[in-house]
């Protein structure tokens, strides 16, 4: 069976902070379908840096897709994007990716709180941006017609616990820390691709 995975997002999407390519969360994924014997091909457009505005230039350059996956949300946190902007460029971003025929998770913006740079007296703050921008980012992707996969919690958890799921940067994950995103996501993007088989 072939398979089309396209990742569109910021740099935890293009896995910027990872020892190698190899380890960031399409190639992950990828190696994960191939396990179900699923010839997975992998078109990453996604851009570090990127808020949630770009999403719509990212689109475009999408060719075929049965899934796209969306990672976004971390720069809209840092750069003080208002929710209900991020969430409504992220849903109308969501809606074209429907149109072109894909099923579309999205992984909401993770809880920064858990960066180790955000000293403690600020990182109450943090958190409750973070859950209020996941929220309707939530909603958006809900009402657009893709999944939003609630991994934040308990990998917010996890990275706090482990500094060394992040990288020398203390922002992106490093290698380990991809391998913990992929593995969230991996039940579900098999699930995906066994529908579309049975399809």
């Amino acid at each position: 069976m072939s398979f089309s995975l396209a990742v569109l997002g910021d740099s935890i999407a293009y896995g910027t902070g990872a020892a190698r390519p190899d380890d960031a969360i399409g190639p992950r994924l990828v190696r994960a379908l191939a396990e179900d014997g699923v010839d997975a091909t992998l078109q990453v457009v996604a851009v570090p840096g990127a808020v949630s505005a770009a999403l719509a230039g990212q689109v475009r350059l999408v060719t075929r897709c049965d899934l796209a996956l969306v990672v976004v949300g971390a720069n809209d946190l840092t750069r003080l994007v208002p929710p209900a902007a991020a969430a409504e460029q992220l849903g109308s971003a969501v809606r074209d990716l429907r149109v072109l025929g894909a099923d579309v998770l999205v992984v909401p913006a993770p809880d920064l709180s858990a960066v180790p740079w955000v000293p403690p007296a600020f990182q109450q703050l943090v958190a409750v941006a973070s859950g209020e921008l996941q929220r309707r980012q939530t909603d958006a992707v809900q009402a657009a017609g893709g999944v939003a996969v609630p991994i934040g919690t308990e990998l917010g958890a996890r990275f706090r616990a482990q500094p060394a799921l992040f990288s020398a940067d203390r922002f992106h994950p490093s290698s380990a820390g991809y391998a913990l995103i992929a593995e969230a996501l991996t039940p579900v993007v098999r699930s995906v691709a066994r529908g579309r088989a049975a399809a």
